[in-house]
Formats: C-alpha cells, structure tokens, sequence
C-alpha cells in the first residue's frame, strides 16, 4: 500500500504499519471456510485512508473481485488448508522451478548475457584503469547527511567541553573554599565564590541553549 499508494501529510507509518499486521495475521493459518481475502484487501483499503494514504482505486475492484471468488472457493472445498498444501508440495513445486532455470533456453540467455559481459570487459577495465591513472576515479555513495552528522558530532563535542570546564569549576571552587583570604562574598572566600557563580552561570545558559535549539521544532521546507 505504501509502495503503489499516495501518501499525504500527517502519515503515522508505524501506525499504519501496525494495523495493516493486524490484519494480516488474523488470517494466517485459516482455512478457506475462514479466509476472507476479498474483505483484508478492503479493510487495508480502509485503514490506508484512515491513516494519511491514497491507494488506487484498482485496490477497491481487486477487494470486490476477490469477494467473490471467497465464495467460490467455500463452495468447492471450505475445509482446505493453503498452508498445509504448501507444506506438501513445496518440494514438487522447488523441483519443477529449477528445471524450468536449467532448461536450454534459460542456459542460452545465461551464455549470451556471459559472453556480452567478457565482451565489454577489456573496455570497461581499460576506462578504469585511465581515470585511475589521471586520478578522476570517483566513488559515488548515497548515505547518509554527512554535513548534518558532523555538525550534530561538533555540537556534542562543545557541550562536553563546555561541561569539563563547569566541572573544573565547581572544583576549584570547592578547594579554594579551604583558602582562608580576606576576599569574601557573603562569608565566604570570594575567589571561590566567584567560581561558583561562573559554574552556575555557565551551567544555566547551557540549559538555555540546549531547550532553546534542540527542541526547537524543525520547519518543514516549502512545497513547491
């Protein structure tokens, strides 16, 4: 549904995908007397409009054809199990498909798309041994945002450093509280005081920047 549908704004994928599996496993195991395939596909129909996601309308004339054959599928056997048949026949079925791989007109595609491959190969490896050689060689790999990762690692690397030195602070001033000076703020040695109150100033603003940035949230781009 994801795939041929069209998704709109406001999809809870994991919600979606949660009722779709709900579905989808009340009618594992059953039997043709208790399968409803026609009425799954309309209910994933349902749920994908319910939940932000437009499937065609081809969905809804599939739902409705295989309603239908429900009911003949009851009238000729309702006490059939697919699974168990499965079960038996997998093997047959296994065998007749790689006999119909290794048939000669399966071999004869395999050759030709071989003997193509070893064709081309002397060019291919020749280009690349050129761009190698004039260092063009390029590697082209669709990750992840690495700009976006790297700044999101620098951020974390300055609030740790920004944490190390509070730290250093608060105990610098826990030691020079043992320093008897005549420097005091409120009774107590003003140095250390002052460290103190440069930790706490330091510890607040940091609070700031991390609720005022980090959970600020992130507009959306405009749509075109």
């Amino acid at each position: 549904a994801l795939r041929i549908g069209e998704v709109r704004d406001g999809l809870d994928e994991a919600r979606f995908r949660r009722a779709v599996s709900e579905l989808v496993v009340s009618q594992q195991g059953a039997l043709v007397e208790d399968i409803e395939v026609g009425t799954l596909v309309m209910e994933v129909t349902r749920v994908s409009g319910e939940n932000g996601v437009r499937v065609p309308r081809e969905m809804t004339l599939l739902g409705k054809t295989l309603l239908n054959l429900d009911q003949v599928g009851r009238a000729l056997d309702p006490a059939f199990d697919p699974n168990a048949s499965i079960r038996r026949n997998v093997a047959e079925i296994m065998t007749r498909r790689m006999r119909s791989a290794a048939s000669p007109g399966s071999l004869f595609g395999t050759v030709l798309e071989m003997n193509e491959f070893l064709r081309m190969l002397p060019g291919r490896v020749n280009r690349i041994l050129d761009s190698l050689a004039r260092n063009e060689l390029e590697v082209k790999v669709e990750a992840i945002d690495e700009r976006t990762l790297v700044e999101g690692f620098q951020k974390i690397a300055n609030r740790i450093t920004v944490g190390l030195v509070l730290a250093a602070l608060i105990v610098g001033a826990a030691m020079l509280m043992q320093v008897d000076t005549d420097f005091r703020i409120l009774g107590y040695p003003g140095l250390a005081m002052l460290c103190f109150l440069a930790a706490a100033g330091g510890g607040f603003a940091l609070v700031v920047n991390i609720l005022s940035h980090d959970y600020r949230p992130k507009k959306k781009p405009p749509r075109g």
